[in-house]
């Protein structure tokens, strides 16, 4: 792994894999980037790392950001953020918004993006981040994101769904993991920790939600893919095989599978696609084009 730079203008060049600090909230931040190519992406993705706030993991997701990268001809933008029980709630969600705030900032600055589409995602824990990050943003009037990506996120500290999934043992992990990033139980039902809770979702950009199925965090997934759909928000949903995913790296590892990389190239390849292309077209009007359900055997 690349030593980090304290410059985040001095960035190393002619590698896939590079890592480089940059101001969050809370401290000095540990991001990596994943270039495509040569060509600078229409699109930056920036990518919350799973380890259920208590880790961001930036190795546990390093293998399907690279396929991403590749295969969606995307740049990535993966950060690190405060982690629980250290730094509670709200200090991880203003590490994020930091982090976007900056890279939106920098636009075409950043190495391998033009500045056009700012697309957030993460897996588990990520994918909350990813989730408040785009509320965020809209609440405190920029940066503008584009998209989300959420994969397998974790939506729900109550975990009451979950509780019903066949895989016992781990709703109870996770409830331990939300307990100790929201010691407060006031905290739990904020739309900033809970995006379930949220009664303003008309006009956010679109989301992708992938899952498994069985899985306890598909509960939290379905409910808030219906409720952005009766906000008129465009969602697309890929669902995985029956999974207990109990652990970071099997989450990972579902993520980087073929349906799920698929569905990531599928859903940000109208924000990849230079603008000259197509000129009566945007973005969102190629998206909210409803897309079923598709589950994957």
């Amino acid at each position: 792994m690349t030593t980090p730079s304290t410059d985040p203008d001095s960035l190393p060049r002619g590698q896939a894999d590079e890592t480089f600090e940059w101001p969050g909230a809370s401290g000095r931040l540990t991001l990596r980037l994943y270039t495509p190519g040569p060509r600078k992406s229409e699109a930056l993705l920036v990518f919350f790392p799973p380890g259920g706030f208590v880790e961001a993991d930036l190795d546990a997701a390093d293998d399907c950001l690279k396929s991403f990268a590749e295969l969606c001809q995307v740049t990535i933008l993966s950060p690190s953020y405060a982690v629980a029980p250290e730094h509670p709630f709200p200090a991880a969600i203003e590490d994020t918004h930091a982090v976007l705030k900056l890279a939106g900032s920098r636009g075409s600055r950043l190495r391998g993006w033009t500045g056009r589409h700012l697309v957030v995602g993460g897996i588990e824990a990520g994918g909350n981040l990813a989730a408040v990050s785009t509320l965020m943003a809209r609440d405190r009037l920029g940066p503008k994101v584009a998209g989300q990506v959420l994969l397998m996120p974790m939506l729900d500290p109550s975990m009451r769904e979950g509780r019903d999934s066949q895989y016992a043992p781990v709703p109870q992990a996770l409830t331990d993991a939300f307990r100790d990033y929201l010691p407060r139980a006031a905290d739990r039902v904020h739309p900033y920790a809970c995006p379930l809770e949220s009664s303003r979702l008309a006009g956010l950009p679109p989301a992708l939600f992938v899952y498994a199925d069985g899985d306890p965090l598909s509960a939290g997934a379905v409910a808030y893919a219906d409720k952005l759909e009766r906000a008129g928000v465009a969602v697309q949903r890929t669902v995985l095989p029956a999974s207990a995913l109990a652990n970071v790296e099997e989450r990972c590892e579902a993520a980087g599978s073929d349906p799920c990389c698929e569905a990531v190239k599928t859903f940000l390849a109208p924000f990849t696609v230079p603008a000259r292309s197509h000129p009566s077209k945007s973005v969102a009007s190629v998206l909210h084009k409803k897309t079923p359900e598709v589950p994957h055997d």
